[in-house]
């Protein structure tokens, strides 16, 4: 049996218990913020270390108050400086200030399904429904579900299933990212599919030809992410509409209004008035709100279509949460989001950040220059389209330094340089930029 060296001689005798560490007032406070189990994993790991001799016992209770994170969740802020206006991996549209406010209310107990005046239960959603068609006048109902995707699986699975046809174009079966497809979408409902026309080219009268007693509805799909060129043929919302079927129509990026530097990007607004029945469309793109599924109708048979799609039973699955609604809503009714300003940044105004910044990181020691660039939409929306912008250039080693600061910057690498593109970043975070950018000297 081997003897445990006494504590003048082995320090390790000298780690405290756990129990006595907890009680240190800072860990007390930590723990009522991250919650006790991650206090307590951050407390085994010091004494760990203080076993293995890496710290002092004593240092215990300051090492496991250092190596607790500051928020009990492991996502992290990153400043978007790639050009990419709507970053899928960067989780799309950055929420408005009114909506995060918004979150912080419905986060708590709130009347999201109760009417106050009656104490009865209330209409879920509807005060996002009501600020969704007030932002699209033509709208005679809406209905929101969880993303994009699941608002044209609901409408094919209570049009469509079980085996009746939808009339698509094949040059709109299109993938819509991570390997997910659309005819494979619908096909899943249990809806068939009756493609019309080829890859390049499809006419009105594919279309009025494949229709027929199956037939639930007529897709049109805008192919939101990929632009086919050339010897090409499309066939519009308004002639598409007088089929004598219910016309569906997925705009994908959800614009709601026409907007002036997009001008082939659909809108819900200009294809409920060309006739479409119901328009399906995200939320956490161009629309700059929460990620959301959005249904739209136009007057007639369309607000009927709604609520029976509200009333389906796979409604419920689709369901968004009250975090949703609340941002969705204050998107819809609040000041303009972080996306649209980006969208409208005004050139001049970008250079002349870019160039201040690069004066003040010259002036700290940093090889910077500020330099034009061209920004891009992103998140599957106007494809071919760039948006003059500024960015300030520096060594291309600095892009991996940035991506390990706190915060991250995501930057885009060029032609060996890193571009810290500003279309993306707003400017009163120009100051926490510079400082990440010295940082990393």
């Amino acid at each position: 049996m081997v003897a445990f060296p006494d504590e003048a001689v082995d320090p390790r005798r000298r780690v405290p218990r756990t129990d006595v560490v907890l009680a240190d007032p800072r860990l007390v406070s930590a723990a009522s913020r991250l919650g006790p189990v991650v206090v307590k994993q951050a407390v085994g790991t010091a004494q760990a270390r203080a076993r293995r001799g890496e710290i002092v016992p004593e240092a215990v209770a300051d090492a496991a108050v250092d190596a607790l994170p500051t928020a009990v969740t492991t996502l992290r802020r990153v400043l978007n400086a790639t050009g990419v206006l709507l970053h899928t991996n960067l989780g799309r549209a950055p929420l408005s200030a009114a909506a995060r406010t918004a979150i912080e209310v419905a986060a708590g107990t709130c009347d999201v399904e109760l009417d106050l005046a009656t104490g009865t239960r209330g209409r879920r959603g509807a005060a996002a429904v009501a600020a969704l068609r007030d932002a699209v006048p033509g709208a005679a109902a809406a209905h929101v579900v969880n993303n994009g995707a699941a608002a044209l699986a609901l409408v094919a699975t209570a049009l469509a299933a079980p085996g009746r046809e939808i009339v698509v174009s094949r040059g709109e079966m299109v993938e819509i990212g991570d390997g997910f497809r659309i005819p494979d979408l619908l096909a899943a409902t249990g809806a068939r599919l009756r493609e019309v026309g080829t890859t390049n080219r499809v006419h009105l009268d594919d279309y009025a030809a494949a229709v027929g007693s199956d037939t639930a509805f007529v897709l049109k799909v805008h192919p939101s992410n990929f632009v086919v060129t050339g010897f090409t043929r499309s066939v519009d919302v308004a002639d598409l509409g007088g089929l004598g079927v219910p016309l569906v129509v997925d705009i994908g990026s959800g614009l709601l209004q026409p907007h002036p530097l997009l001008p082939d990007e659909p809108d819900a607004a200009t294809a409920l008035a060309g006739g479409a029945t119901l328009v399906t469309a995200s939320g956490d793109k161009l629309l700059g709100g929460p990620q959301a599924g959005l249904l739209l109708a136009g007057p007639g048979p369309g607000a009927e279509l709604v609520e029976r799609l509200r009333r389906h039973p796979l409604a419920r699955a689709l369901r968004v949460d009250k975090l949703t609604l609340a941002a969705l809503e204050a998107t819809l009714r609040g000041p303009e989001p972080p996306t649209v300003s980006a969208l409208g940044a005004d050139p001049e105004a970008l250079r002349a950040r870019a160039a201040r910044l690069a004066d003040r990181l010259t002036a700290a020691g940093v090889d910077a220059e500020a330099v034009a660039n061209e920004a891009t939409v992103g998140g599957g929306g106007a494809p071919g389209v760039t948006l003059p912008s500024a960015a300030v250039a520096l060594p291309e080693a600095y892009a991996a330094a940035l991506r390990a600061g706190d915060p991250p910057v995501l930057a885009r690498v060029r032609h060996g340089r890193c571009l810290l593109d500003l279309r993306a970043v707003q400017a009163e975070e120009d100051d926490l930029l510079l400082r990440c950018v010295t940082s990393c000297r």
